[in-house]
């Protein structure tokens, strides 16, 4: 504060107001194998409803990890999700590429001194510009003759199997032929981030469309697109020759009449063969004609060729949008002319609804100037809109901005549009002559434990994620232990829940104990990890079976109950709090001596009886050695502690580290943790941060060190019940009661 130089009264405040803040504890986290849904990226999912509509219903491949999500599910609403796929999965593309597959030897010639030269052709129809790759391969020789082509790069964009040359080498007469892979016809974008960085700019050649997510389900879309030139019947769909004529030398003109908009007269081109007319090319349709045009042929030494235009019929799903795409506002106040393209998609098989042909989303009126903007002032760009609230879709490939034809060029920047003085709305995508696109080449792959390791570090970092109650589904001991290791005990505020392997539990009747006990030298012996005992079986309703699903998605939603009903510290085990729901039963059902075996390796039960259904009986986290920490409740207890008291501490960053500091952090943490010992937490407690703790050496160190002691609430795990009968005219005094 300034010094006061003269009397006066100094008025300021200070804030002793701040507690130590409440801190979330029933956030789960899972990966898994989903039918639909982006990948690698984690999604906040608030009941099963929203988990089909963001990751689709599960086929009986992928039945396991969506109802072990949903099961989570039913005891909490506030779960992140990441979908996992394999590195061959694809996205479903408008027009799919392929790579070469192979290059077998047809011919080995002779001659050959040194190794030949093997050049592939460039993928038919595709460019550098818009992706395709060129496949690149070496030859072996043996004897003077080429044995074998080694493919060093199989390429893509292929639409057709390339030619491959063999030259050099001192030799000659060697040829091969290649052959396409025609399994790899999509492309595998995961997510977001990964069409941002290679698709976005429309240079990956996958053709103009692609499916939102990978998949074999994205092979039922279909795309529409229409602007002003194929919305209505007013373009020149086709010119047809009526007479070819005689003795043209040269190529004649071809002259189409105007159209009665400003910029819509349609042009062609003629071409001859021996002196005759044999074909009319329609090198733009024009639009906004209502009769079909007439069309003269003149000049190139000849005589007598004649032709007739068709007018294009109307956009086929021009009924589902009220306006006709032609000039929008912000085109229009741009002076720009034409800018605006509908687009529709379609559930072409029925795969997402049940019903051939419906329409999923309908996009009105999007520009094709990268500037637009809408009455919202957000992006109106096409490419923009589509990506950020589409479902189903992406752009990928666009149209040429190095287009002849005024209009053509999609994604151009306003000043060149201006310049162009645009007027021209011909559709047209990288050169495709359709507005319809179904798309193929979707895939489906497992992710592989390398897969879902990947995304379950989307979860390590706790500065960026938020998550308590990790559980690892049905997938392997090396992914479970994975997590443990490389999110648990980095973050140290989650815990990690596993279950057997189904082959431990299904099927394994008499040899259950000895598999799951075995299964422990796969894991890290962690405080941070709860491992139970059993798969249920339950009903998925998707798809009309009962299937075998692991319990720890239950065994996390447990924790939840306890948060719900009482507090984190609080035991998510037994009849309370611990039951299992949408059980029809278990595979492994434990007696009393496996009950014995299990707890005491640090497994937890799950049991079934007649009378409390069934429940999660046991509270041991997977820590092997004696401690409190070796209890659910008590590592629970420590996280929220912890958690709680380091966001309370950030306060003190920067600080000074004296006396009111201290003092400060003392009356932040003591009413904190006097309220928890209120709630059963804890049985006492004290806060050390003084001189005691803060030397000098700590001070000067730039550090502030507080020690909080903490006898923990312990839950009550063994209950001995003695009942002495006695004779009647005994008091109960003499028997000491």
């Amino acid at each position: 504060m300034a010094f006061q130089l003269s009397p006066g009264v100094l008025v300021r405040e200070q804030d002793a107001t701040a507690v130590v803040p409440a801190v979330g504890t029933t956030v789960g986290g899972f990966v898994g194998d989903f039918a639909w849904g982006p990948a690698r990226e984690l999604v906040s999912i608030s009941g099963e409803n929203e988990l089909v509509s963001r990751f689709g219903k599960p086929a009986s491949a992928t039945n396991v990890d969506f109802l072990t999500a949903s099961s989570f599910l039913a005891y909490g609403s506030n779960l992140l999700v990441s979908r996992e796929v394999g590195d061959g999965a694809r996205n479903a593309v408008a027009t799919p590429s392929k790579k070469v597959a192979s290059i077998a030897v047809s011919a080995g010639g002779s001659g050959y001194t040194s190794t030949p030269t093997v050049t592939v052709a460039d993928p038919t129809g595709v460019t550098v510009a818009n992706g395709g790759v060129k496949a690149l391969a070496t030859a072996t020789v043996e004897s003077g003759a080429v044995t074998a082509i080694t493919i060093t790069n199989p390429g893509f964009g292929y639409s057709t199997a390339p030619t491959v040359t063999i030259s050099g080498g001192s030799g000659s007469g060697g040829t091969a032929t290649a052959t396409l892979d025609t399994t790899d016809s999509g492309k595998l974008i995961r997510n977001d981030d990964e069409y941002d960085s290679n698709f976005y700019s429309g240079t990956n050649g996958v053709g103009p469309f692609a499916a939102k997510c990978a998949g074999s389900r994205g092979n039922t879309l279909k795309v529409a697109v229409a602007d002003l030139g194929n919305f209505t019947a007013t373009s020149v769909a086709s010119i047809n020759v009526t007479a070819g004529g005689s003795g043209y030398s040269s190529t004649p003109t071809v002259t189409i009449s105007a159209s009665p908009s400003a910029g819509g007269t349609a042009s062609a081109t003629a071409t001859i063969d021996s002196g005759a007319v044999n074909g009319v090319t329609i090198v733009y349709t024009g639009f906004g004609y209502t009769t079909a045009p007439t069309v003269t042929i003149s000049g190139g030494g000849g005589s007598g060729a004649t032709a007739t235009a068709v007018l294009s019929t109307a956009w086929t799903y021009a009924s589902n949008f009220d306006n006709t795409p032609g000039t929008s506002d912000w085109a229009s106040n741009n002076n720009v002319n034409f800018d605006e393209v509908h687009v529709i998609v379609i559930d072409e098989d029925g795969a997402f609804t049940g019903a051939a042909g419906t329409v999923l989303e309908k996009f009105e009126g999007l520009s094709k100037i990268p500037a637009a903007r809408n009455d919202s002032n957000e992006s109106n760009y096409y490419k923009d809109v589509i990506n950020n609230k589409s479902e189903f879709i992406r752009f990928t490939d666009h149209v040429s901005t190095t287009s002849t034809i005024a209009g053509e060029a999609w994604g151009t920047d306003l000043a060149t549009i201006q310049a162009a003085a645009v007027k021209n709305p011909k559709l047209l995508l990288s050169g495709y002559d359709t507005d319809e696109f179904s798309l193929s080449g979707g895939v489906d792959e497992a992710p592989t434990d390398g897969n879902l390791q990947t995304s379950y570090l989307l979860f390590a970092n706790d500065e960026e994620t938020d998550v308590s109650l990790i559980f690892a589904g049905g997938h392997s001991a090396t992914v479970g232990d994975y997590i443990i290791d490389n999110v648990a005990e980095i973050r140290k505020d989650c815990l990690v829940f596993v279950s057997p392997q189904k082959s431990s539990v299904v099927n394994n009747s008499g040899s259950e104990v000895t598999s799951i006990t075995g299964e422990l030298a796969n894991y890290t012996r962690s405080s941070y990890a709860v491992m139970d005992s059993g798969w249920k079986y339950m009903y998925d309703k998707y798809n009309d079976i009962y299937v075998w699903v692991p319990v720890n998605g239950d065994t996390a939603g447990c924790c939840v109950t306890a948060d719900l009903e009482a507090d984190p510290w609080f035991s998510p085990a037994g009849v309370n709090r611990g039951s299992i729901k949408n059980a029809v039963k278990l595979a492994f059902n434990p007696k009393k001596s496996d009950r014995d075996t299990l707890y005491s390796a640090g497994v937890n039960p799950i049991v079934q009886s007649a009378a409390q259904g069934i429940i999660l009986f046991g509270d041991k986290t997977l820590l092997a050695r004696s401690s409190a920490f070796n209890r659910i409740n008590v590592r629970r207890l420590f996280i929220v502690i912890e958690k709680a008291v380091a966001a309370a501490a950030k306060f003190q960053l920067f600080e000074f580290n004296d006396a009111f500091t201290r003092a400060q952090f003392r009356s932040l943490v003591e009413p904190f943790m006097r309220d928890v010992q209120g709630r059963r937490g804890v049985y006492d407690f004290r806060v050390v941060c003084d001189e005691t703790n803060n030397t000098g050496q700590v001070i000067d160190a730039n550090e502030f060190r507080a020690d909080i002691f903490i006898k923990p609430a312990k839950s009550i795990n063994f209950i001995t019940l003695t009942f002495v009968a006695t004779r009647t005219g005994i008091s109960f005094e003499e028997l000491g009661a």
